[in-house]
C-alpha cells in the first residue's frame, strides 16, 4: 500500500513529534508499505522519510518546481522517485492519485488543507481511501472535538464522523489502514444541500 503521510516542514517543532513520526515511517516500511509524501528534508516530511528509509522502504517525494527553484524547503535526497509538479495544484493532486490511503500528521496551515482536501473528497465520494489522523501530543484534539460539535450542531452529517480515524496509538493506525472496510458511499447520505 502506498501511504501518504500529509505534515509539517517546521524545524522549529518539538523532537518528540520528529521521533514519532520517524516511528510511524519505520512501521510503514517494516509493514511493507511505501510513503508518499511532499518531498521534503525538513520537520515532520524528513522525519517520515528517514523512518521509511531506515526501514528500507519505497520514498516517493511529489514537490513543485518553485520549490527547489527558489530553495524554499530542502529536498530530501534519498527518495526513490521525485516527481516535480508545475504548482501546488499538482503536487496534491499527484500525491492523492498515488495514494492508497492518507495519514495526517501534526502540521500547519498546508497540512490542514490537505486533509479538509482528502476529507472534503471522501464526503463527496471521488474516492474511498483510508484517512488516518495520528495524534502526538494531543496535537489535534481541539480539532477532533471541532468536527464533534460540527456534526452535533448538523453542519457535518454524522456519517462523515465515520470517513476518518482518530488515534495516538501506531497500532490502532495500521489496523485501522490495513483493515479498513472501504464502505461504498452514497454522496446524498454524507451531503447536505
Amino acid at each position: 500500500m502506498r501511504i501518504c503521510v500529509f505534515g509539517a516542514a517546521s524545524t522549529e517543532i518539538d523532537k518528540s513529534y520528529i521521533t514519532a513520526v520517524e516511528n510511524l515511517g519505520k512501521q510503514i516500511a517494516e509493514r511493507g508499505h511505501s510513503l508518499v509524501f511532499g518531498a521534503g528534508a525538513s520537520g515532520l516530511m524528513g522525519a517520515a522519510a528517514r523512518g521509511v528509509h531506515a526501514g528500507s522502504g519505497e520514498i516517493i517525494g511529489v514537490i513543485p518546481t518553485f520549490f527547489k527553484d527558489e530553495e524554499i524547503e530542502a529536498i530530501y535526497e534519498e527518495c526513490d522517485q521525485l516527481i516535480l509538479t508545475e504548482d501546488m495544484a499538482e503536487r496534491k493532486a499527484t500525491m492523492e492519485d498515488l495514494a492508497d490511503a492518507f495519514v495526517i500528521v501534526p502540521g500547519g496551515v498546508g497540512t490542514f488543507e490537505e486533509f479538509f482536501q482528502v476529507f472534503t473528497a471522501k464526503q463527496l465520494v471521488r474516492h474511498n481511501k483510508p484517512i488516518a489522523i495520528f495524534d502526538v501530543n494531543d496535537y489535534y484534539k481541539e480539532l477532533d472535538d471541532f468536527l464533534r460539535v460540527a456534526v452535533k450542531e448538523k453542519f457535518i452529517r454524522k456519517e462523515c464522523a465515520a470517513l476518518y480515524d482518530y488515534t495516538s496509538n501506531l497500532d490502532e493506525l495500521f489496523a485501522y489502514l490495513e483493515n479498513d472496510k472501504r464502505i461504498i458511499h452514497n454522496v446524498h447520505d454524507l451531503k447536505n444541500g
